[in-house]
């Protein structure tokens, strides 16, 4: 991806792994692995001054800045995942087992997001950004570890129609055309596949 493309809407781009873990019969956290697209993993390093001789490895030193960097989430960053159960949001527990690596100058950053004690094994999920600054790709099979009778749907967005919506928010400006000082609706889930896990 080149610079320019990073002035529209989308931004940046982010592969996204998504595991559900449960315990027993009920899910009880949900490990999230993002995987940044060249362009923004480019950004982060050159907005932090590590990797300037762009040989895509990294000292020791340079790798405890990205780490502190990558595992310090902004004030206010709520993870851009939600999860719900009977229709019902969710609340996400802190971040924990927080993990980051930087190969052949791609950066990955793991972590998992417990979930409070829920009665039934039957969740959705979505992964976005409300804003749609960053597009989170869920470009692996959603996996389950802890249960072997749980069924994975995955419900791709409609695109068209998320588009549509922009258009009629915004004036007729296509998402693509809304530059990065301008405002943007709170659409994100619209553009977000839905993933629905049906247990037993």
């Amino acid at each position: 991806m080149t610079p320019a493309t990073g002035l529209a809407h989308p931004h940046l781009f982010v592969e996204t792994a998504l595991t559900i873990l449960y315990e027993g019969d009920i899910p009880v956290g949900v490990q999230v692995e993002w995987i940044y697209d060249d362009f923004f993993s480019l950004l982060l390093t050159s907005d932090l001054g590590i990797d300037l001789d762009g040989d895509l490895a990294l000292s020791a030193e340079e790798e405890a800045v990205l780490d502190a960097a990558v595992t310090a989430w902004p004030e206010g960053f709520a993870g851009d995942l939600e999860v719900r159960q009977n229709g019902e949001l969710v609340p996400l527990g802190d971040k924990t087992d927080h993990t980051m690596s930087y190969e052949a100058g791609i950066v990955r950053e793991t972590h998992v997001r417990p979930l409070p004690q829920l009665n039934d094994p039957n969740i959705t999920l979505q992964a976005f950004d409300p804003f749609y600054y960053i597009a989170y790709d869920l470009t692996q099979p959603v996996q389950i570890i802890g249960r072997t009778d749980c069924d994975v749907a995955v419900f791709p967005a409609d695109l068209d129609a998320a588009r549509a919506l922009v258009a009629d928010l915004l004036d007729g400006l296509a998402p693509e055309d809304v530059g990065p000082d301008e405002p943007f609706p709170e659409v994100g889930s619209e553009f977000a596949d839905k993933v629905s896990v049906t247990c037993g």
